[in-house]
């Protein structure tokens, strides 16, 4: 017991243990529901599902790569483009349908204000994910 004896002279300083045996007896009751109703969570009502072929929804976006090289030349997937056509061109694109993500890759020496201008044909074009192609530090 927790309690002090009678025996060993009057000292009146209470025993310095814990009486752990409930706490066991409690955690084993408590065992042995979670294994008598750990079952009965992964029985599931049988249902006979339809089979049917669809497409995903998550189509992967037509990507637009668009390069400006260090002079202010622009490329539309590899190929050079006027800088007048490049408006139309952009335009074709959105109007294609769907939504394309236009890959921006800027050559590190060119102006800031082409950057923009082809930023700024790409959103009247209605192009609106636009991503900024980097190559990672060495």
């Amino acid at each position: 017991m927790a309690f002090g004896s009678f025996e060993n002279g009057g000292s009146s300083q209470p025993m310095a243990e814990i009486n752990t045996t409930p706490l066991v007896d409690v955690m084993l009751v408590l065992l042995v529901i979670f294994i008598i109703t750990a079952p009965l969570f992964h029985e599931a009502v049988p249902i006979d599902l339809p089979q049917v072929d669809a497409t995903r929804l998550d189509d992967p976006p037509q990507i637009v790569s668009v390069a400006i090289d260090a002079a202010g030349e622009v490329f539309v997937d590899g190929l050079a483009i006027a800088r007048s056509d490049l408006a139309g061109r952009l335009a074709a694109i959105g109007a294609a349908g769907g939504k394309p993500e236009l890959h921006l890759r800027a050559d590190r020496g060119t102006r800031y204000d082409r950057v923009t201008e082809v930023l700024a044909d790409a959103q009247r074009a209605g192009l609106v994910r636009i991503a900024f192609v980097t190559e990672p530090a060495r």
